[in-house]
């Protein structure tokens, strides 16, 4: 079948529909996953066991970045596992908000400050296994094998581990720059976010962009170009693992957040399937929140730059009103 417009100009050659036939209405129709049996009652006990574990950061400078000083961070994780990431302090006056900013499945190779406010202070965890810092630390350096890593167990999937260090690389940026409120930003492998922030009560908003692993039951039926189809081939193979992957489905961890949110979700997405990102939107309560559709995910589309510049301006104006309730 052709490309629906404008998507059959945008990208001609496209091996898969980025709508997988998904019109507005029925994007914003697709229900998140309910909890299963004890879903709560785990990620609360996660988070109390990692209220034991102290950051112990340390911190190299790196200089000056902006509005910015930038350190090199090395905090401790659960199992006394050290992690690196980057930890930036605003160079004039006292921080006014935390600010934790996750990345995509590419990792992070330096820190990026587009959505963040100069009165911030801010920690950019890089994902154990991932990006320039962590690659070897944790879990395997690829999306196709790191997605997949500790499956075949609750307590040990990668993604339950990675948003739990969440909390650990939090736990290091209030350690140095005190008791600030918190603020999570992330996208694509970043909507762990979404698994971490509705059990810490430090954080008084978030933004996700494009959020990954929400909706398992209709993305294991998407074929994908991103890391959810090394996802969709292993449980045709081990069925059993859909049990696993029902604790650390984002749109169902979405519907106990109780504070302000904002989602950014792609109309167009062959990497993250719009009606996986689109639950998550959805499971938030309705007054909690701001929606923006994003024209295409995971693509260079005609106007990219100037969505990207008011999505950055949209966060920052977020988190000031955040801080004003």
């Amino acid at each position: 079948m052709p490309l629906p417009e404008p998507y059959d100009s945008w990208f001609p050659d496209a091996p898969i529909d980025g709508t997988y036939g998904y019109d507005r209405a029925a994007l914003r129709a697709v229900e998140p996953v309910p909890p299963p049996a004890g879903f709560g009652d785990l990620w609360h006990g996660w988070f109390a066991a990692s209220r034991g574990v102290g950051p112990e950061p340390r911190l190299t400078s790196l200089g000056r970045q902006g509005a910015h000083d930038v350190y090199e961070l090395e905090h401790t994780g659960t199992g006394g596992l050290r992690l690196r990431g980057w930890l930036a302090l605003p160079s004039d006056g006292a921080a006014r908000v935390g600010v934790v900013r996750g990345h995509g499945y590419g990792g992070r190779e330096a820190p990026t400050f587009d959505r963040v406010p100069d009165d911030a202070a801010v920690v950019f965890p890089v994902a154990r296994g991932l990006g320039a810092l962590n690659t070897g630390v944790g879990a395997p350096d690829t999306a196709a094998e790191h997605v997949l890593h500790g499956i075949s167990s609750v307590e040990t999937y990668s993604l339950g581990r990675c948003a739990v260090d969440l909390w650990h690389a939090a736990d290091a940026l209030v350690d140095v720059a005190g008791d600030l409120p918190l603020y999570y930003v992330g996208e694509s492998f970043g909507g762990i976010g979404a698994l971490a922030v509705p059990w810490d009560q430090r954080f008084v908003g978030a933004t996700f962009v494009v959020p990954s692993f929400g909706q398992h039951d209709v993305r294991l039926g998407l074929e994908c170009t991103g890391s959810g189809e090394a996802v969709r081939r292993y449980v045709a193979e081990h069925p059993e693992a859909r049990d696993v992957l029902r604790y650390f489905d984002t749109s169902t961890a979405a519907g106990y957040l109780r504070i302000p949110v904002r989602c950014e979700c792609a109309l167009w997405d062959a990497a993250v399937p719009p009606p996986g990102q689109f639950a998550v939107a959805n499971a938030v309560p309705a007054a909690a929140l701001e929606l923006q559709e994003v024209p295409a995910g995971h693509a260079e589309y005609p106007g990219k730059e100037d969505d990207i510049a008011l999505a950055a301006r949209a966060t920052r104006a977020h988190i000031a009103r955040c801080l004003e309730r």
